[in-house]
């Protein structure tokens, strides 16, 4: 061994994907101090081999870059898929009678202390109750009842929640959020976006269990093979909780605060270390699909789906704010240095923060802003170019084709609207680099399905929408791993296997670029290490 070879504390033979494309391949990697020391041949990444070296030969399996969730909510989550949460998802709960009857239970269950559930989708569990405020007093009329719809953006709770959470007639909407209210101006048990939602679940979360929740939280992370994920909709209050457990955590953590009515925080850009940062500040421009809230050119069809979850036939959406409240919200972060991320699915929409985001660039020039649009189902080609000129990215949620790729198409949007949901290929195009995302808890955390969908946009009924908006295998694992990391700000340290960077790896059943993409989807995650230190093993 040459003096100037360090000793690896772990090597890894057998097929190495790197995603740096000066080396797409190599034979083996050699790791020490949590960081990559070699990438290349076998016999090169010997000479770094010592007598107390652990060698691993991965066989028929194939080693990557640790995969990275751009636009996730794990500290949501981490309550979400708690015991204190009943998960009625339809990925968990597909039939509606099942959905009732675990809402019953959870009622019967939890008594005074109050039944908490996560999931409810009229459009994908199809005969799901109206949930009335009457209903659900009903079903809970004398302790709390709160149920999440699955796109988080709306909740249904019954009187005696708005009672212990202070809710009246005369409760004021919370700035781009907003309690439903019927003719006579009273409460209608409905909450929209996250001001008016999130608050209906303190009593779901209490200090002394969420830590044990989080840790659970970062165990299926790296079930999945993540290692790195943001989180979208940061509260500060969470930020002496996560701390105190940094040293435990096994996924590396980018936050991005919630804006709040104050348009201040007290944080700093980039604040933190490589494992906790916070590098970014969340708008949500508009809603979800799913519940008709989201900002259009074009409306909603007039059909049995979209009559389910309440559109007003002709209705084109709305958003949850105008462009001046924007330009406020993006005026009072974006020039101290802040990346601003926001959520956005309507056309109208993303032509409304394009604006807000182009005027911002001309008053604050700044050469590395890595500005995002998340989601953009309905985006066009134009305002993706328009995007791309600008130095936007987008982070795209393709897995919702994997989902709702018939509901969209047939029961929303149409085929020449629905069949392009979420084009990742005409993104790609642009030159833009894209991440691709979970948005969890609404799917479930799987970056090899995300892959897959990206490559093949097979919908459930077997049909592939827009064969032409296809990424290649290679352009979906960037948009998991490396061009991910870009958006995070992390790309300098993660999302590649280089020399340097910490080996944050993920060890596959076998080489996604070599097996059908419908397959990709099926690979198993054998293995999950965090900066050279296994996490997860099968």
């Amino acid at each position: 061994m040459a003096d100037a070879d360090p000793v690896a504390e772990l090597v890894i033979t057998g097929t190495v994907l790197t995603v740096d494309e000066s080396q797409p391949t190599a034979e083996a990697l050699a790791v020490a101090d949590g960081r990559i020391v070699a990438v290349g041949s076998r016999s090169e990444v010997a000479a770094h081999v010592g007598p107390d070296t652990r060698t691993i030969d991965i066989g028929d399996g194939c080693v990557m870059p640790g995969f990275i969730e751009a636009h996730g909510h794990p500290l949501m989550e981490a309550v979400a898929l708690s015991d204190r949460l009943v998960d009625i998802r339809p990925v968990t709960i597909p039939d509606p009678d099942d959905v009732v009857a675990a809402i019953h239970h959870e009622v019967a269950k939890r008594g005074a202390t109050g039944a908490y559930l996560n999931g409810w989708d009229a459009l994908l569990q199809s005969g799901l109750p109206d949930p009335t405020l009457a209903w659900l007093d009903d079903v809970a009329p004398d302790s709390p009842l709160v149920i999440i719809h699955n796109s988080g953006h709306k909740a249904f709770f019954n009187s005696r929640a708005a009672q212990l959470n202070g809710l009246t007639r005369d409760t004021p909407d919370p700035k781009g959020a907003k309690y439903g209210r019927d003719a006579d101006g009273e409460l209608d048990g409905t909450a929209e976006e996250i001001a008016a939602v999130f608050p209906l679940l303190s009593g779901a979360i209490q200090a002394d269990s969420y830590p044990a929740m989080l840790l659970d939280e970062c165990v299926r992370l790296n079930r999945a093979g993540l290692t790195t994920c943001s989180e979208m909709a940061f509260d500060p209050n969470f930020g002496p909780l996560v701390e105190e457990l940094s040293g435990k955590l096994t996924v590396r953590l980018r936050t991005y605060e919630v804006s709040n009515p104050q348009m201040s925080t007290t944080a700093s850009p980039g604040e933190g270390d490589d494992m906790l940062r916070q590098v970014g500040i969340k708008i949500w421009v508009d809603g979800s699909p799913w519940i008709g809230n989201i900002a259009l050119s074009f409306p909603y069809l007039d059909t049995d789906a979209t009559r389910t979850i309440g559109v007003t036939p002709g209705s084109c959406g709305c958003a949850n704010y105008t462009a001046e409240q924007l330009r406020e919200i993006v005026a009072a972060y974006y020039p101290l240095g802040w990346q601003m991320a926001c959520h956005v699915q309507g056309d109208a929409g993303v032509d409304t923060i394009l604006d807000v985001y182009e005027e911002a660039l001309q008053r604050n020039p700044r050469d590395d802003h890595r500005l995002r649009l998340e989601h953009v189902g309905a985006i066009r080609d134009e305002q993706l170019q328009r995007a791309a000129d600008l130095g936007v990215t987008c982070s795209i949620f393709v897995d919702q084709i994997h989902y709702w790729g018939d509901v969209i198409v047939d029961g929303l949007f149409g085929e020449e609207r629905g069949s392009r949901w979420m084009p990742a290929g005409s993104a790609v195009a642009t030159g833009m680099r894209i991440s691709l995302h979970n948005d969890p808890p609404v799917t479930p955390e799987e970056p090899l399905r995300n892959i897959s969908v990206a490559v093949t946009r097979t919908a459930p009924s077997g049909r592939v929408l827009a064969p032409e908006e296809c990424l290649t295998v290679d352009q979906a694992i960037r948009a998991q791993t490396i061009d991910a990391a870009y958006q995070l700000f992390a790309d300098d340290v993660i999302g590649s296997l280089e020399v340097g960077k910490y080996a944050d790896l993920v060890v596959l059943s076998a080489d996604p670029r070599t097996v059908p993409p419908e397959r990709i989807a099926d690979l198993e995650v054998r293995a999950t290490y965090l900066a050279g230190r296994q996490v997860y093993q099968q």
